[in-house]
C-alpha cells in the first residue's frame, strides 16, 4: 500500500487523532509518510484513532489518563510526551498527571516514574513559556 484508504473510518480517526495529538503533529506524521510506513500510518489511524479512541466504553480524558500509565510502565517516552500534552487537550490537569506519575512509581519502579517526569517537564517546556 502506498497510499492510505480514504473513507469514513480515516476521516474519523483523522480528526481524533488531530484532536488528542495536534495538528501539527499529524500534518508532520503524514508528511513523512511514504512506501515504507504507509500501512503502519493507515493502521494507526483506522484502528487506535478511528476505533478505539471513539468507543463509548470511556471518554477521551480517561483514555489519556491509561495511556499515560501505560506508556511510563513500557517505558516508552518519546509517545509518553505525545500522548501528556494531548491529556491536557482532554481535560487531565497537570495535578493529575503528577498524580498519575507518583501512582506508577509504586507499580512500574522509581526509574520509570522519574524518566516520566523528566518527559512530562520536557512535554510541557513550551507551555511554561
Amino acid at each position: 500500500m502506498s497510499s492510505p484508504r480514504k473513507d469514513a473510518l480515516w476521516d474519523q480517526g483523522l480528526a481524533t487523532r488531530r484532536a488528542v495529538v495536534g495538528e501539527e503533529y499529524v500534518d508532520s506524521a503524514l508528511e513523512k509518510m511514504d512506501k515504507f510506513n504507509a500501512d503502519l500510518q493507515d493502521f494507526v489511524t483506522r484502528t487506535a484513532w478511528g476505533d478505539i479512541w471513539n468507543r463509548p466504553g470511556l471518554v477521551r480524558r480517561d483514555r489519556s489518563l491509561l495511556n499515560i500509565g501505560m506508556l511510563i510502565a513500557l517505558g516508552k517516552t518519546e509517545e509518553l510526551k505525545l500522548h501528556l500534552r494531548g491529556a491536557l487537550r482532554n481535560g487531565v490537569t497537570m495535578e493529575e498527571i503528577s498524580e498519575c506519575i507518583l501512582q506508577s512509581a509504586i507499580y512500574c519502579g522509581a526509574p520509570a516514574a522519574l524518566e516520566a517526569t523528566r518527559a512530562a517537564r520536557e512535554a510541557f517546556a513550551d507551555l511554561e513559556t
